[in-house]
């Protein structure tokens, strides 16, 4: 497709694969959303730090807005920005218009699939831990993936598998909406390992301490 006077767009993202460039991805994959006008890509979060981690992967500057989340009944940052070139290359890999449900395998270089990971946990992944009383000083911690699209976590479970040599398990919410790829401490921990591979990494701060405080009850950390 030719601009005006015969020229070719130009694309605000560079498209290049890196740590950060696969993490914005990931965050996409979660969080961001792609108009059907084939031309403009969408990112909404409640986290002004997810915005900002967002918009420095890709190396761009966006003005952000403000929208109000039916799903999470509260106000949150929304960047638009028009980009056919990046449109196209998110397509080529496997995301499309409404793709929460018809999400399916990316495809996403080996080398950065952690970092990838990263944004996707980021965007739709949590971690929880609890006592359990049953046992004398057990402390249990879990990693979760959430989706709506089984084909997307059942993907993510084989690619994690053939990484890390771990299964996880996944589960459906009650209402069978949403489908939850889970690891428990000990698979959790060699998995989160992997995401956070180095202090350098972008994540998002509030998801990093959680899991740091969590880990640091049972002696173990993230990055040697």
């Amino acid at each position: 497709m030719m601009g005006k006077g015969g020229q070719r767009p130009k694309g605000k993202v560079e498209i290049k694969w890196s740590p950060n460039f696969a993490y914005a991805i990931g965050l996409i994959a979660s969080d961001g959303n792609l108009s059907p006008n084939g031309r403009h890509i969408t990112f909404v979060s409640k986290e002004i730090e997810q915005i900002n981690n967002f918009l420095t992967c890709l190396k761009i500057s966006v003005k952000i807005g403000k929208t109000f989340s039916g799903y999470h009944d509260m106000w949150a940052h929304r960047i638009q920005f028009g980009d056919v070139l990046f449109y196209r290359f998110l397509q080529s890999i496997g995301l499309s218009p409404a793709k929460s449900k018809t999400i399916g395998v990316l495809k996403i270089p080996d080398e950065y699939f952690f970092d990838f990971l990263r944004g996707v946990f980021d965007g739709d992944g949590s971690t929880y831990s609890y006592w359990d009383k049953r046992w004398k000083s057990s402390f249990m911690f879990y990693l979760g993936f959430a989706s709506a699209s089984k084909v997307f976590t059942d993907w993510l479970r084989r690619k994690i598998r053939e990484f890390v040599g771990i299964s996880g398990h996944i589960t459906k919410d009650g209402r069978g909406s949403t489908y939850q790829l889970k690891y428990a401490k000990g698979e959790s921990f060699q998995v989160l390992k992997k995401m956070y591979y180095s202090k350098r990494c972008v994540f998002l701060p509030r998801k990093y301490l959680k899991i740091k405080k969590m880990l640091d009850i049972v002696g173990k950390s993230l990055v040697d």
